[in-house]
């Protein structure tokens, strides 16, 4: 998983060294973590950090990008959510990238604008 998300073009982290693959270990330990495998290896995946009630990690390999994988990981995330009782997540990403426009067609709400200067969203997955 570290390797695919230091390979991607966008939404490159500016300190590479502010995600190492230990920070993977926490959010696998609360149960939100999902791959796509692909014929030539992940193709992708997807962490929810349970605790934060956000989306940690979405990320698709360069090669398996614009086949659906995305969408696929992004549905199961929603799904993982609602099975750990959440009821309302967030995420953060870079503006004016695929991420962007992926969240905003996917139906999520924008929720102004994080102090790093990434666009906020959120997504209500049941009404309290």
């Amino acid at each position: 998983m570290h390797a695919l998300r230091m390979s991607v073009a966008e939404n490159r982290l500016v300190d590479p060294g502010r995600v190492t693959e230990a920070c993977y270990r926490l959010y696998l330990a609360q149960g939100g973590a999902w791959v796509a495998e692909t014929q030539s290896g992940l193709g992708g995946f997807a962490i929810l950090d349970v605790a934060g009630a956000s989306v940690w990690a979405l990320f698709v390999a360069p090669e398996a990008g614009g086949k659906g994988v995305g969408r696929a990981l992004h549905a199961r995330l929603l799904e993982g959510a609602a099975e750990h009782g959440l009821t309302r997540i967030t995420l953060s990403t870079a503006p004016f990238t695929r991420a962007e426009r992926f969240y905003s067609e996917a139906g999520w709400t924008r929720a102004g604008t994080t102090e790093a200067g990434e666009l906020g969203f959120e997504r209500i997955l049941k009404e309290e």
